[in-house]
This record gives structure tokens, sequence and C-alpha cells, in this order.
């Protein structure tokens, strides 16, 4: 006889959440590939941040499994994904974008890692564009070097051997290794499967941060936790950059420059009178402003 409750016993062995923002249709079709990909029980909770799209309401079409939480307002990304994660019930929370979706046999991959390496926190897969370009989603800490050899600069499109350049975004390496994982600093925040209890550890996402770089900061508190994180090339996800800021276009550049800042003072230069965290600040102050140039306020 089995010693679990009836509550225990219909528990879903994983949790989806995602935070939405006027995704439209891609909300389905990131929730269609839950559906059918995932095998056994599971949850999808929704937090919608406020969409005028009616994209909240698609996810009535995948109850009982999926359930919606309106906020009145936008309160950002990692907030949002702090309510899925306080309503779940799941050991294993799957951190999901709204466009972005699993390909086949991608979730088992990633349960196999979390089950093979039991201090890993966090599994991350190859995420693709549309076109089928690797995104360099399995990154280095960033640092002072990281505007100029992150994963979108034109110096890394032309100097992508340098080492500055494979250390900022080391997906390559991980491909051509031959391993089945390999442990990398972080992962984009856009497809994470997650174990619930070290999320839970280190208290979830920090809320400053309300949109970009909450996914590195995570990563970085996981690993000072005694946890780490790993990348797995051979699960793929499909990812549509952007698709939700392309609504709110200048806030959402205002928001990831903040946010940059917000991580370098935390966690590169965190005395207060560090003299780099003025340099920092006028720096991307600058690329800010240099950005969004021509883009509609």
């Amino acid at each position: 006889m089995s010693d679990q409750s009836p509550a225990q016993a219909m528990a879903p062995t994983l949790s989806v959440i995602i935070v939405n923002y006027n995704a439209g249709d891609e909300l389905t079709a990131a929730l269609r590939s839950v559906r059918d990909t995932v095998p056994g029980r599971w949850e999808a909770i929704v937090v919608d941040n406020a969409s005028v799209d009616g994209s909240a309401d698609l996810v009535d079409a995948f109850a009982p499994q999926a359930r919606v939480i309106r906020n009145a307002e936008n309160v950002g990304f990692g907030r949002g994904m702090n309510q899925g994660l306080a309503e779940s019930r799941g050991p294993l929370v799957l951190l999901l974008n709204p466009d972005c979706r699993l390909e086949p046999g991608a979730l088992a991959l990633l349960v196999d890692v979390l089950e093979a390496e039991d201090r890993c926190a966090i599994a991350g897969p190859r995420i693709l564009d549309p076109d089928g370009a690797v995104q360099g989603s399995a990154r280095g800490d960033p640092d002072m070097l990281t505007g100029l050899f992150g994963r979108t600069s034109a110096l890394r499109r032309l100097l992508p051997g340098a080492s500055v350049a494979r250390r900022n975004v080391v997906t390559e390496e991980a491909i051509a290794s031959g391993q089945p994982s390999t442990v990398v600093d972080w992962l984009s925040g856009a497809c994470m499967l997650a174990r619930r209890d070290a999320l839970v550890q280190v208290g979830g996402f920090d809320e400053q941060y309300f949109l970009y770089w909450e996914d590195a900061d995570l990563c970085r508190r996981l690993r000072a936790a005694g946890w780490h994180v790993r990348y797995v090339p051979g699960a793929v996800a499909m990812h549509r950059v952007g698709h939700s800021s392309r609504t709110a276009k200048a806030g959402s550049l205002r928001a990831f420059h903040r946010s940059a800042y917000l991580y370098y003072r935390t966690h590169v230069a965190p005395g207060r009178l560090d003299p780099r965290r003025p340099i920092a600040r006028v720096l991307l102050a600058l690329r800010c402003w240099w950005q969004l140039r021509g883009v509609p306020r």
C-alpha cells in the first residue's frame, strides 16, 4: 500500500511557469509544446502581466492543466516568476518564455541531467532562432567586456575566436565537447528546467530586476549556494527573441540597461566606492541612448 495521501498521489511531477505580456498566439504555441512533449502529470501556471491583446484568455483552452494568474499591472518578469513558483506544486519547474517552445524529446533530456547530477539546480537546452541559428544561451559571467563581446555584439561577430568572446558565449564549445551536458556559469531564462527546492532555497528571482539579467543573477546566487548549472545541447527549444517586448520597445531597452547596471554593481563591483561603478553607469547610459535613437517612445 502506498504511503502517499490522495493529494500527493495526484500532485504534478512538473510545474510549468510562464510570464506573459502580450504574447498573442505565441503563448498558445508554447502551451501546446508543453502538452505535446511532457509525459506524466503536469500543471502550467501562466502569470499574465496586464496584457491587452487577449492572450491571457487563450490559457482556458488548456484547462484544467493550465491556469492563469491575472495581474492588474505589469509587475515584471522576476516577480511574475516568483508568483508562479509560489503557486506551483511540482518538484521540477520548467521556466518558459511565452515565445519559446520545446522540441520533441527536449524535456526528457533535461530531466535526465537533473536526475544524474544531484547538485545541478538548473539544466537548459540549446536554444535556436526560428531560422535554426544558435542563440548562444549558455554564457560566462558578465563583466565589463560583456557589452563588447556579448551574444549580439559586432565585436563578437568580427572576432568569434577571441578568448573573451568564447568565454562570454560558450555554446559552440559545449556542442563540440560531445558530452551530454556541460557546466556553465549561467543560462538564458527563456527556457530552464529547475529543481523547485533549489529555487526556494535562494528565494527565487530577485524582484529588483524588472526585465533582463535576472537569469544571470539567479544562476550566480545558486552557484554561491553550492549548486551548479548545466547546458544540455542535445535538448532543443526554439525562441522568437523579443516577441513580447516588441509592444514596448523603448521601455524594454531602458529595463535592459537598468538591470545590467544592477547586476554589475551587485556582482562585479559590489563596493559602494568602487570606481568601476560610475564608469559602468555612464557607459550603459550612453549605450542605452544610442540604441534608443529612432525608437518610438
